[in-house]
C-alpha cells in the first residue's frame, strides 16, 4: 500500500485540527513525528496535500477530496472496532420469538429467564400469537422462531416436538367431580361446560374427543383463551376443559385441576422456516428451552436466577 493506515490516521488528524500541533495532541505523538509522516505521505503519493500559508496548513483541493475518502474509511473502521468489542463482551443483537398464549404462563418465561441471564447482551422481543397467524410470522421473518402448543401443517415449516401435555378439567374447589380419580367425557357432559370455540384448534380437539366418546357436546360458553375459561370457572359459570400449561402457570388456589380419563394429548413444538439459515440466537434459545423442559420433567424448580449458566457466559 502506498497510503498506509497510519498515514491516513495522521492525515485525518491534521485535517480535523488544522495544524501539526493539534494533530500531535490528538494522537498523543510528537510534532516532529506528525510533520515527518505528512511529508512522507505527500512524497509517496506524489501529491501536495497542504499549502503552507503564513505558518498554517491549508488543504489543497486534492487534500480535501482525499479527506472525504479517508474519513469514510475511518468511520467504517470505528464500526469494525465497536463490533470487535462487542464480540469480546459476548453475543449481542435481538432474538425475536413468539409462542402460543397458553405457553406464556410458565414454560416460555422460564426459558427466556435462562436466556437473558446466559446472554445479557442479547435483547429479547417476545409476544404471543395464535396458531393461525404463526406460520406467516415465521415465514415472513417477523420472528426467528415460534413455539406452538400444537404442530402446524405447512410444507415450508419444520416442527421439532419438545414436550408433551394434556387437556385437563378445571372445576371450583370442592366440586363433586373432584371426588373422582379421573373424569370422563360423559361425566363432563352432565355440567355446564366452558370450552374453546370450535373454530380454533383447542375447540376442534375437544369436539373430536366428544365425538369419539359418542357424547353430544353442548357448551354454554365458548372462549378463545384458557385463562378466560379459568376465570369463568372461578366465578361459578361452569366447568372447563383447558390445557395443562396455563393452569400450571397460574396458581389459583380456588380451582382444582382434574385428569381426564379420555386422553387429549398436546405436543408443543418449535416452529422454524425450512429456509432458515439457523440463526445462532435462535439455536441458543432452543438449547435453554430444552433445559427448562428437562428440569420440569425432573421436578426441579426454576430459580429466579437459573443455575444454567452465569451471566455473561
Amino acid at each position: 500500500m502506498r497510503f498506509r493506515l497510519r498515514q491516513m490516521e495522521v492525515f485525518r488528524a491534521v485535517m480535523l485540527t488544522g495544524s501539526i500541533n493539534g494533530a500531535a495532541k490528538l494522537l498523543f505523538i510528537s510534532q516532529p513525528a506528525v510533520s515527518r509522516i505528512v511529508s512522507h505521505t505527500e512524497h509517496t503519493l506524489g501529491l501536495a496535500l497542504f499549502n503552507r500559508i503564513k505558518g498554517k496548513l491549508v488543504p489543497t483541493p486534492e487534500g480535501d477530496a482525499l479527506f472525504r475518502e479517508v474519513d469514510e474509511l475511518y468511520q467504517q473502521a470505528l464500526r469494525v472496532d465497536d463490533f470487535a468489542r462487542g464480540l469480546a463482551q459476548g453475543p449481542s443483537g435481538t432474538l425475536n420469538i413468539a409462542s402460543s398464549p397458553c405457553l406464556s404462563r410458565g414454560l416460555i418465561p422460564q426459558a427466556i429467564t435462562r436466556f437473558v441471564w446466559r446472554y445479557p447482551n442479547i435483547r429479547v422481543n417476545y409476544h404471543t400469537t395464535l396458531l393461525n397467524s404463526m406460520a406467516q410470522e415465521v415465514l415472513s421473518n417477523q420472528v426467528d422462531l415460534a413455539i406452538s402448543v400444537l404442530p402446524l401443517a405447512h410444507p415450508n415449516l419444520t416442527m421439532q416436538p419438545f414436550a408433551e401435555g394434556r387437556m385437563v378439567c378445571v372445576v371450583p374447589f370442592g366440586h363433586e367431580l373432584a371426588q373422582l380419580a379421573t373424569v370422563s367425557i360423559a361425566d363432563l357432559a352432565r355440567y355446564t361446560l366452558i370450552v374453546h370455540h370450535p373454530t380454533i384448534p383447542f375447540g376442534q380437539l375437544v369436539s373430536a374427543a366428544f365425538r369419539k366418546a359418542g357424547v353430544t357436546l353442548e357448551s354454554r360458553i365458548d372462549i378463545h383463551q384458557t385463562d378466560v375459561a379459568c376465570s369463568l370457572v372461578r366465578s361459578g359459570a361452569g366447568i372447563a376443559m383447558v390445557d395443562q400449561f396455563t393452569v400450571e402457570g397460574i396458581a389459583w388456589t380456588d380451582l382444582q385441576v382434574l385428569p381426564l380419563a379420555d386422553e387429549i394429548r398436546l405436543v408443543p413444538s418449535i416452529v422454524r422456516s425450512v429456509f432458515d439459515t439457523r440463526k445462532t440466537h435462535a439455536d441458543k434459545f432452543i438449547e435453554l428451552l430444552l433445559e427448562s423442559v428437562a428440569d420440569r420433567q425432573n421436578g426441579l424448580q426454576t430459580a429466579t436466577r437459573p443455575s444454567a449458566g452465569k451471566p455473561g457466559n
